[in-house]
């Protein structure tokens, strides 16, 4: 009879969290080896498995004793809470396995059942907080030498990783988070969000968020995970919120574009728009007093205390504090205006200087040019290209007005009903990029048709095109619903098209897409104008 060694992670500990090859796993088990505290957890999920518990520090005789037992033919089952490849009883067992000259081919058979780690578990009670680059840290130095421990968490702190610390500390173990707040308030500010989850997901689970400076004045034990934030991380109806980046795009005001939730600049909900300046010092100052609090002094400290009384010089560690900012990028797009197609020397100007070395300009097939410009002043940036006379618009799914230059103010009859369209859905929010395109004569030369939306002023009155398939090899124009729409008319028409979009089409949903679903939008009834010609599907599945 084979043996078996059944590696498993049971998560943070409640059955509803534990994975179905977890439970699997634990009863197709001839013996559960694990701490007690652990045993008691899972002893729900068990039957009349042989049950061997032992005490903290006492991973190594249960990984030695697993391994002979699976040996023996038993099938062994080895419990960790968390995930067992992380802190847990993995790489021991495998350790244990290696000594005896295991191997894959001819040795015991393993396998490692992965769970849910105390940095996930932990992470969704305090809000989301480890969106961003993150490392786990152990305090304990029972398999670590403290003078490593402290390294690692200072070359974290340096690179602005949230951390999460595990076996923050016990009965015995009661200065490791302390020196662990010294070396992070060296570089992070006293104000930097941290939660502490207690037996995440058991009956006894508490939860506490707090800042870096005060984190010492609450409960911290064995059964504590500390998670804390980078110089990005925020707090919002307590909740611990991390960003996804050092970086945020948003438009024009919500008057004009709502912008999607990961867009919106609050200043109660991103704090990366304020400016931090003028806190720098009193930061300093607070973190200065921090470190005078601190009674027990680092194995660095004595370094350079022995250094300084050997040389006669008083060596002094600088540290420089971490200020990645979140950058804010302000995008939009800009044109001559709605009829003009040019730009004059001011306005380019305008742009370049505004954009500088580390902004982006790119021109558009809707006659605008887009800015992406890094700024936390927006309105300067709007005031300065709104005094040159520039067309400023949103950018994102949004409501585009294509006009053609109606030859360059010639044919200017319908100029009036094209910038009334402009004026009242330009820029309005959208369920995908949406263009109306407005022609000011019979020969479309500028393709209105060929748009979402398709206005074309023919003879005195204004013919309408929609459902046009903007894009792929199967593009086509839109479909010819009506001719001689009355001007006085046109403009409500259009607006009504676009609110039933607006209200019935599916996010992402083009409008093409949208109409053929539908079948009817503002009255017009949809007819299929694809072209009858057989055309081999693009390798994107278009």
């Amino acid at each position: 009879m084979s043996g078996k060694l059944l590696i498993v992670g049971f998560g943070p500990g409640n059955f509803e969290h534990i994975t179905e090859r977890a439970k699997e796993a634990l009863q197709e088990s001839d013996m559960i080896i694990g701490y007690k505290t652990y045993v008691e957890l899972i002893q729900g999920l068990l039957s009349n498995q042989q049950v061997i518990s032992t005490g903290m520090t006492e991973e190594v005789t249960r990984a030695q004793e697993a391994v002979k037992q699976a040996e023996q033919g038993k099938k062994v089952a080895v419990i960790s809470s968390g995930d067992a490849g992380v802190y847990g009883m993995a790489g021991l067992v495998y350790e244990v396995l290696v000594e005896k000259g295991w191997s894959r081919k001819d040795g015991v058979e393993i396998e490692i059942i992965p769970g849910i780690s105390a940095i996930n578990s932990c992470a969704s009670l305090l809000g989301a907080p480890v969106m961003h680059d993150a490392c786990t840290i152990s305090l304990s130095d029972h398999l670590t030498p403290w003078t490593l421990i402290e390294k690692r968490i200072e070359a974290a702190a340096s690179a602005d990783f949230v951390i999460a610390l595990y076996n923050p500390k016990s009965g015995r173990r009661t200065r490791q988070i302390a020196e662990a707040q010294r070396i992070l308030l060296q570089y992070r500010s006293p104000d930097t969000p941290v939660g502490l989850v207690k037996s995440a997901y058991r009956d006894r689970q508490n939860i506490v968020i707090t800042n870096l400076k005060e984190m010492l004045e609450h409960e911290i034990g064995m059964l504590t995970t500390v998670i804390i934030g980078n110089s990005s991380t925020f707090l919002y109806d307590d909740l611990m919120i991390t960003p996804r980046g050092y970086q945020r795009k948003y438009t024009l005001n919500e008057t004009k574009q709502p912008l999607k939730p990961h867009q919106r600049l609050k200043k109660e909900a991103e704090p990366w728009a304020l400016s931090q300046e003028e806190a720098a010092p009193a930061v300093e100052e607070k973190e200065a007093e921090k470190v005078k609090e601190v009674e027990k002094i680092s194995s660095r400290e004595i370094a350079e205390k022995a250094l300084s009384l050997v040389t006669g010089k008083e060596e002094q560690t600088t540290f420089e504090k971490v200020t990645a900012k979140m950058e804010s990028i302000f995008e939009l797009a800009v044109s001559p205006g709605l009829v003009s197609k040019k730009f004059t020397p001011v306005q380019l100007t305008t742009i370049a200087e505004i954009a500088g070395e580390k902004g982006s300009i790119e021109y558009t097939p809707d006659h605008q040019i887009r800015l992406e410009v890094p700024t936390a002043e927006p309105e300067k940036v709007t005031k300065r290209l709104s005094e040159v006379g520039l067309l400023l618009a949103p950018v994102g799914d949004v409501l585009t007005m294509k006009a053609c230059d109606f030859c360059d103010g010639e044919k200017k009859d319908s100029i009036p009903y094209a910038e009334e369209l402009q004026e009242r859905l330009g820029g309005v929010n959208m369920p995908k990029v949406t263009k109306i395109g407005f022609n000011g004569c019979g020969m479309a030369c500028y393709r209105a048709v060929q748009d979402d939306i398709g206005i074309v002023y023919r003879k005195g009155k204004f013919d309408l095109f929609l459902g046009a398939k903007t894009v792929g090899r199967s593009a086509h124009s839109g479909q010819p619903v009506a001719e001689g729409i009355p001007p006085e008319k046109i403009v409500d028409v259009v607006e009504g098209i676009v609110d039933e979009y607006r209200e019935k089409g599916h996010p992402n949903e083009s409008f093409f897409k949208f109409f053929k679903r539908v079948k009817e939008v503002g009255g017009f009834v949809y007819q299929n104008v694809t072209p009858k010609i057989k055309i081999e599907p693009a390798p994107c599945g278009d």
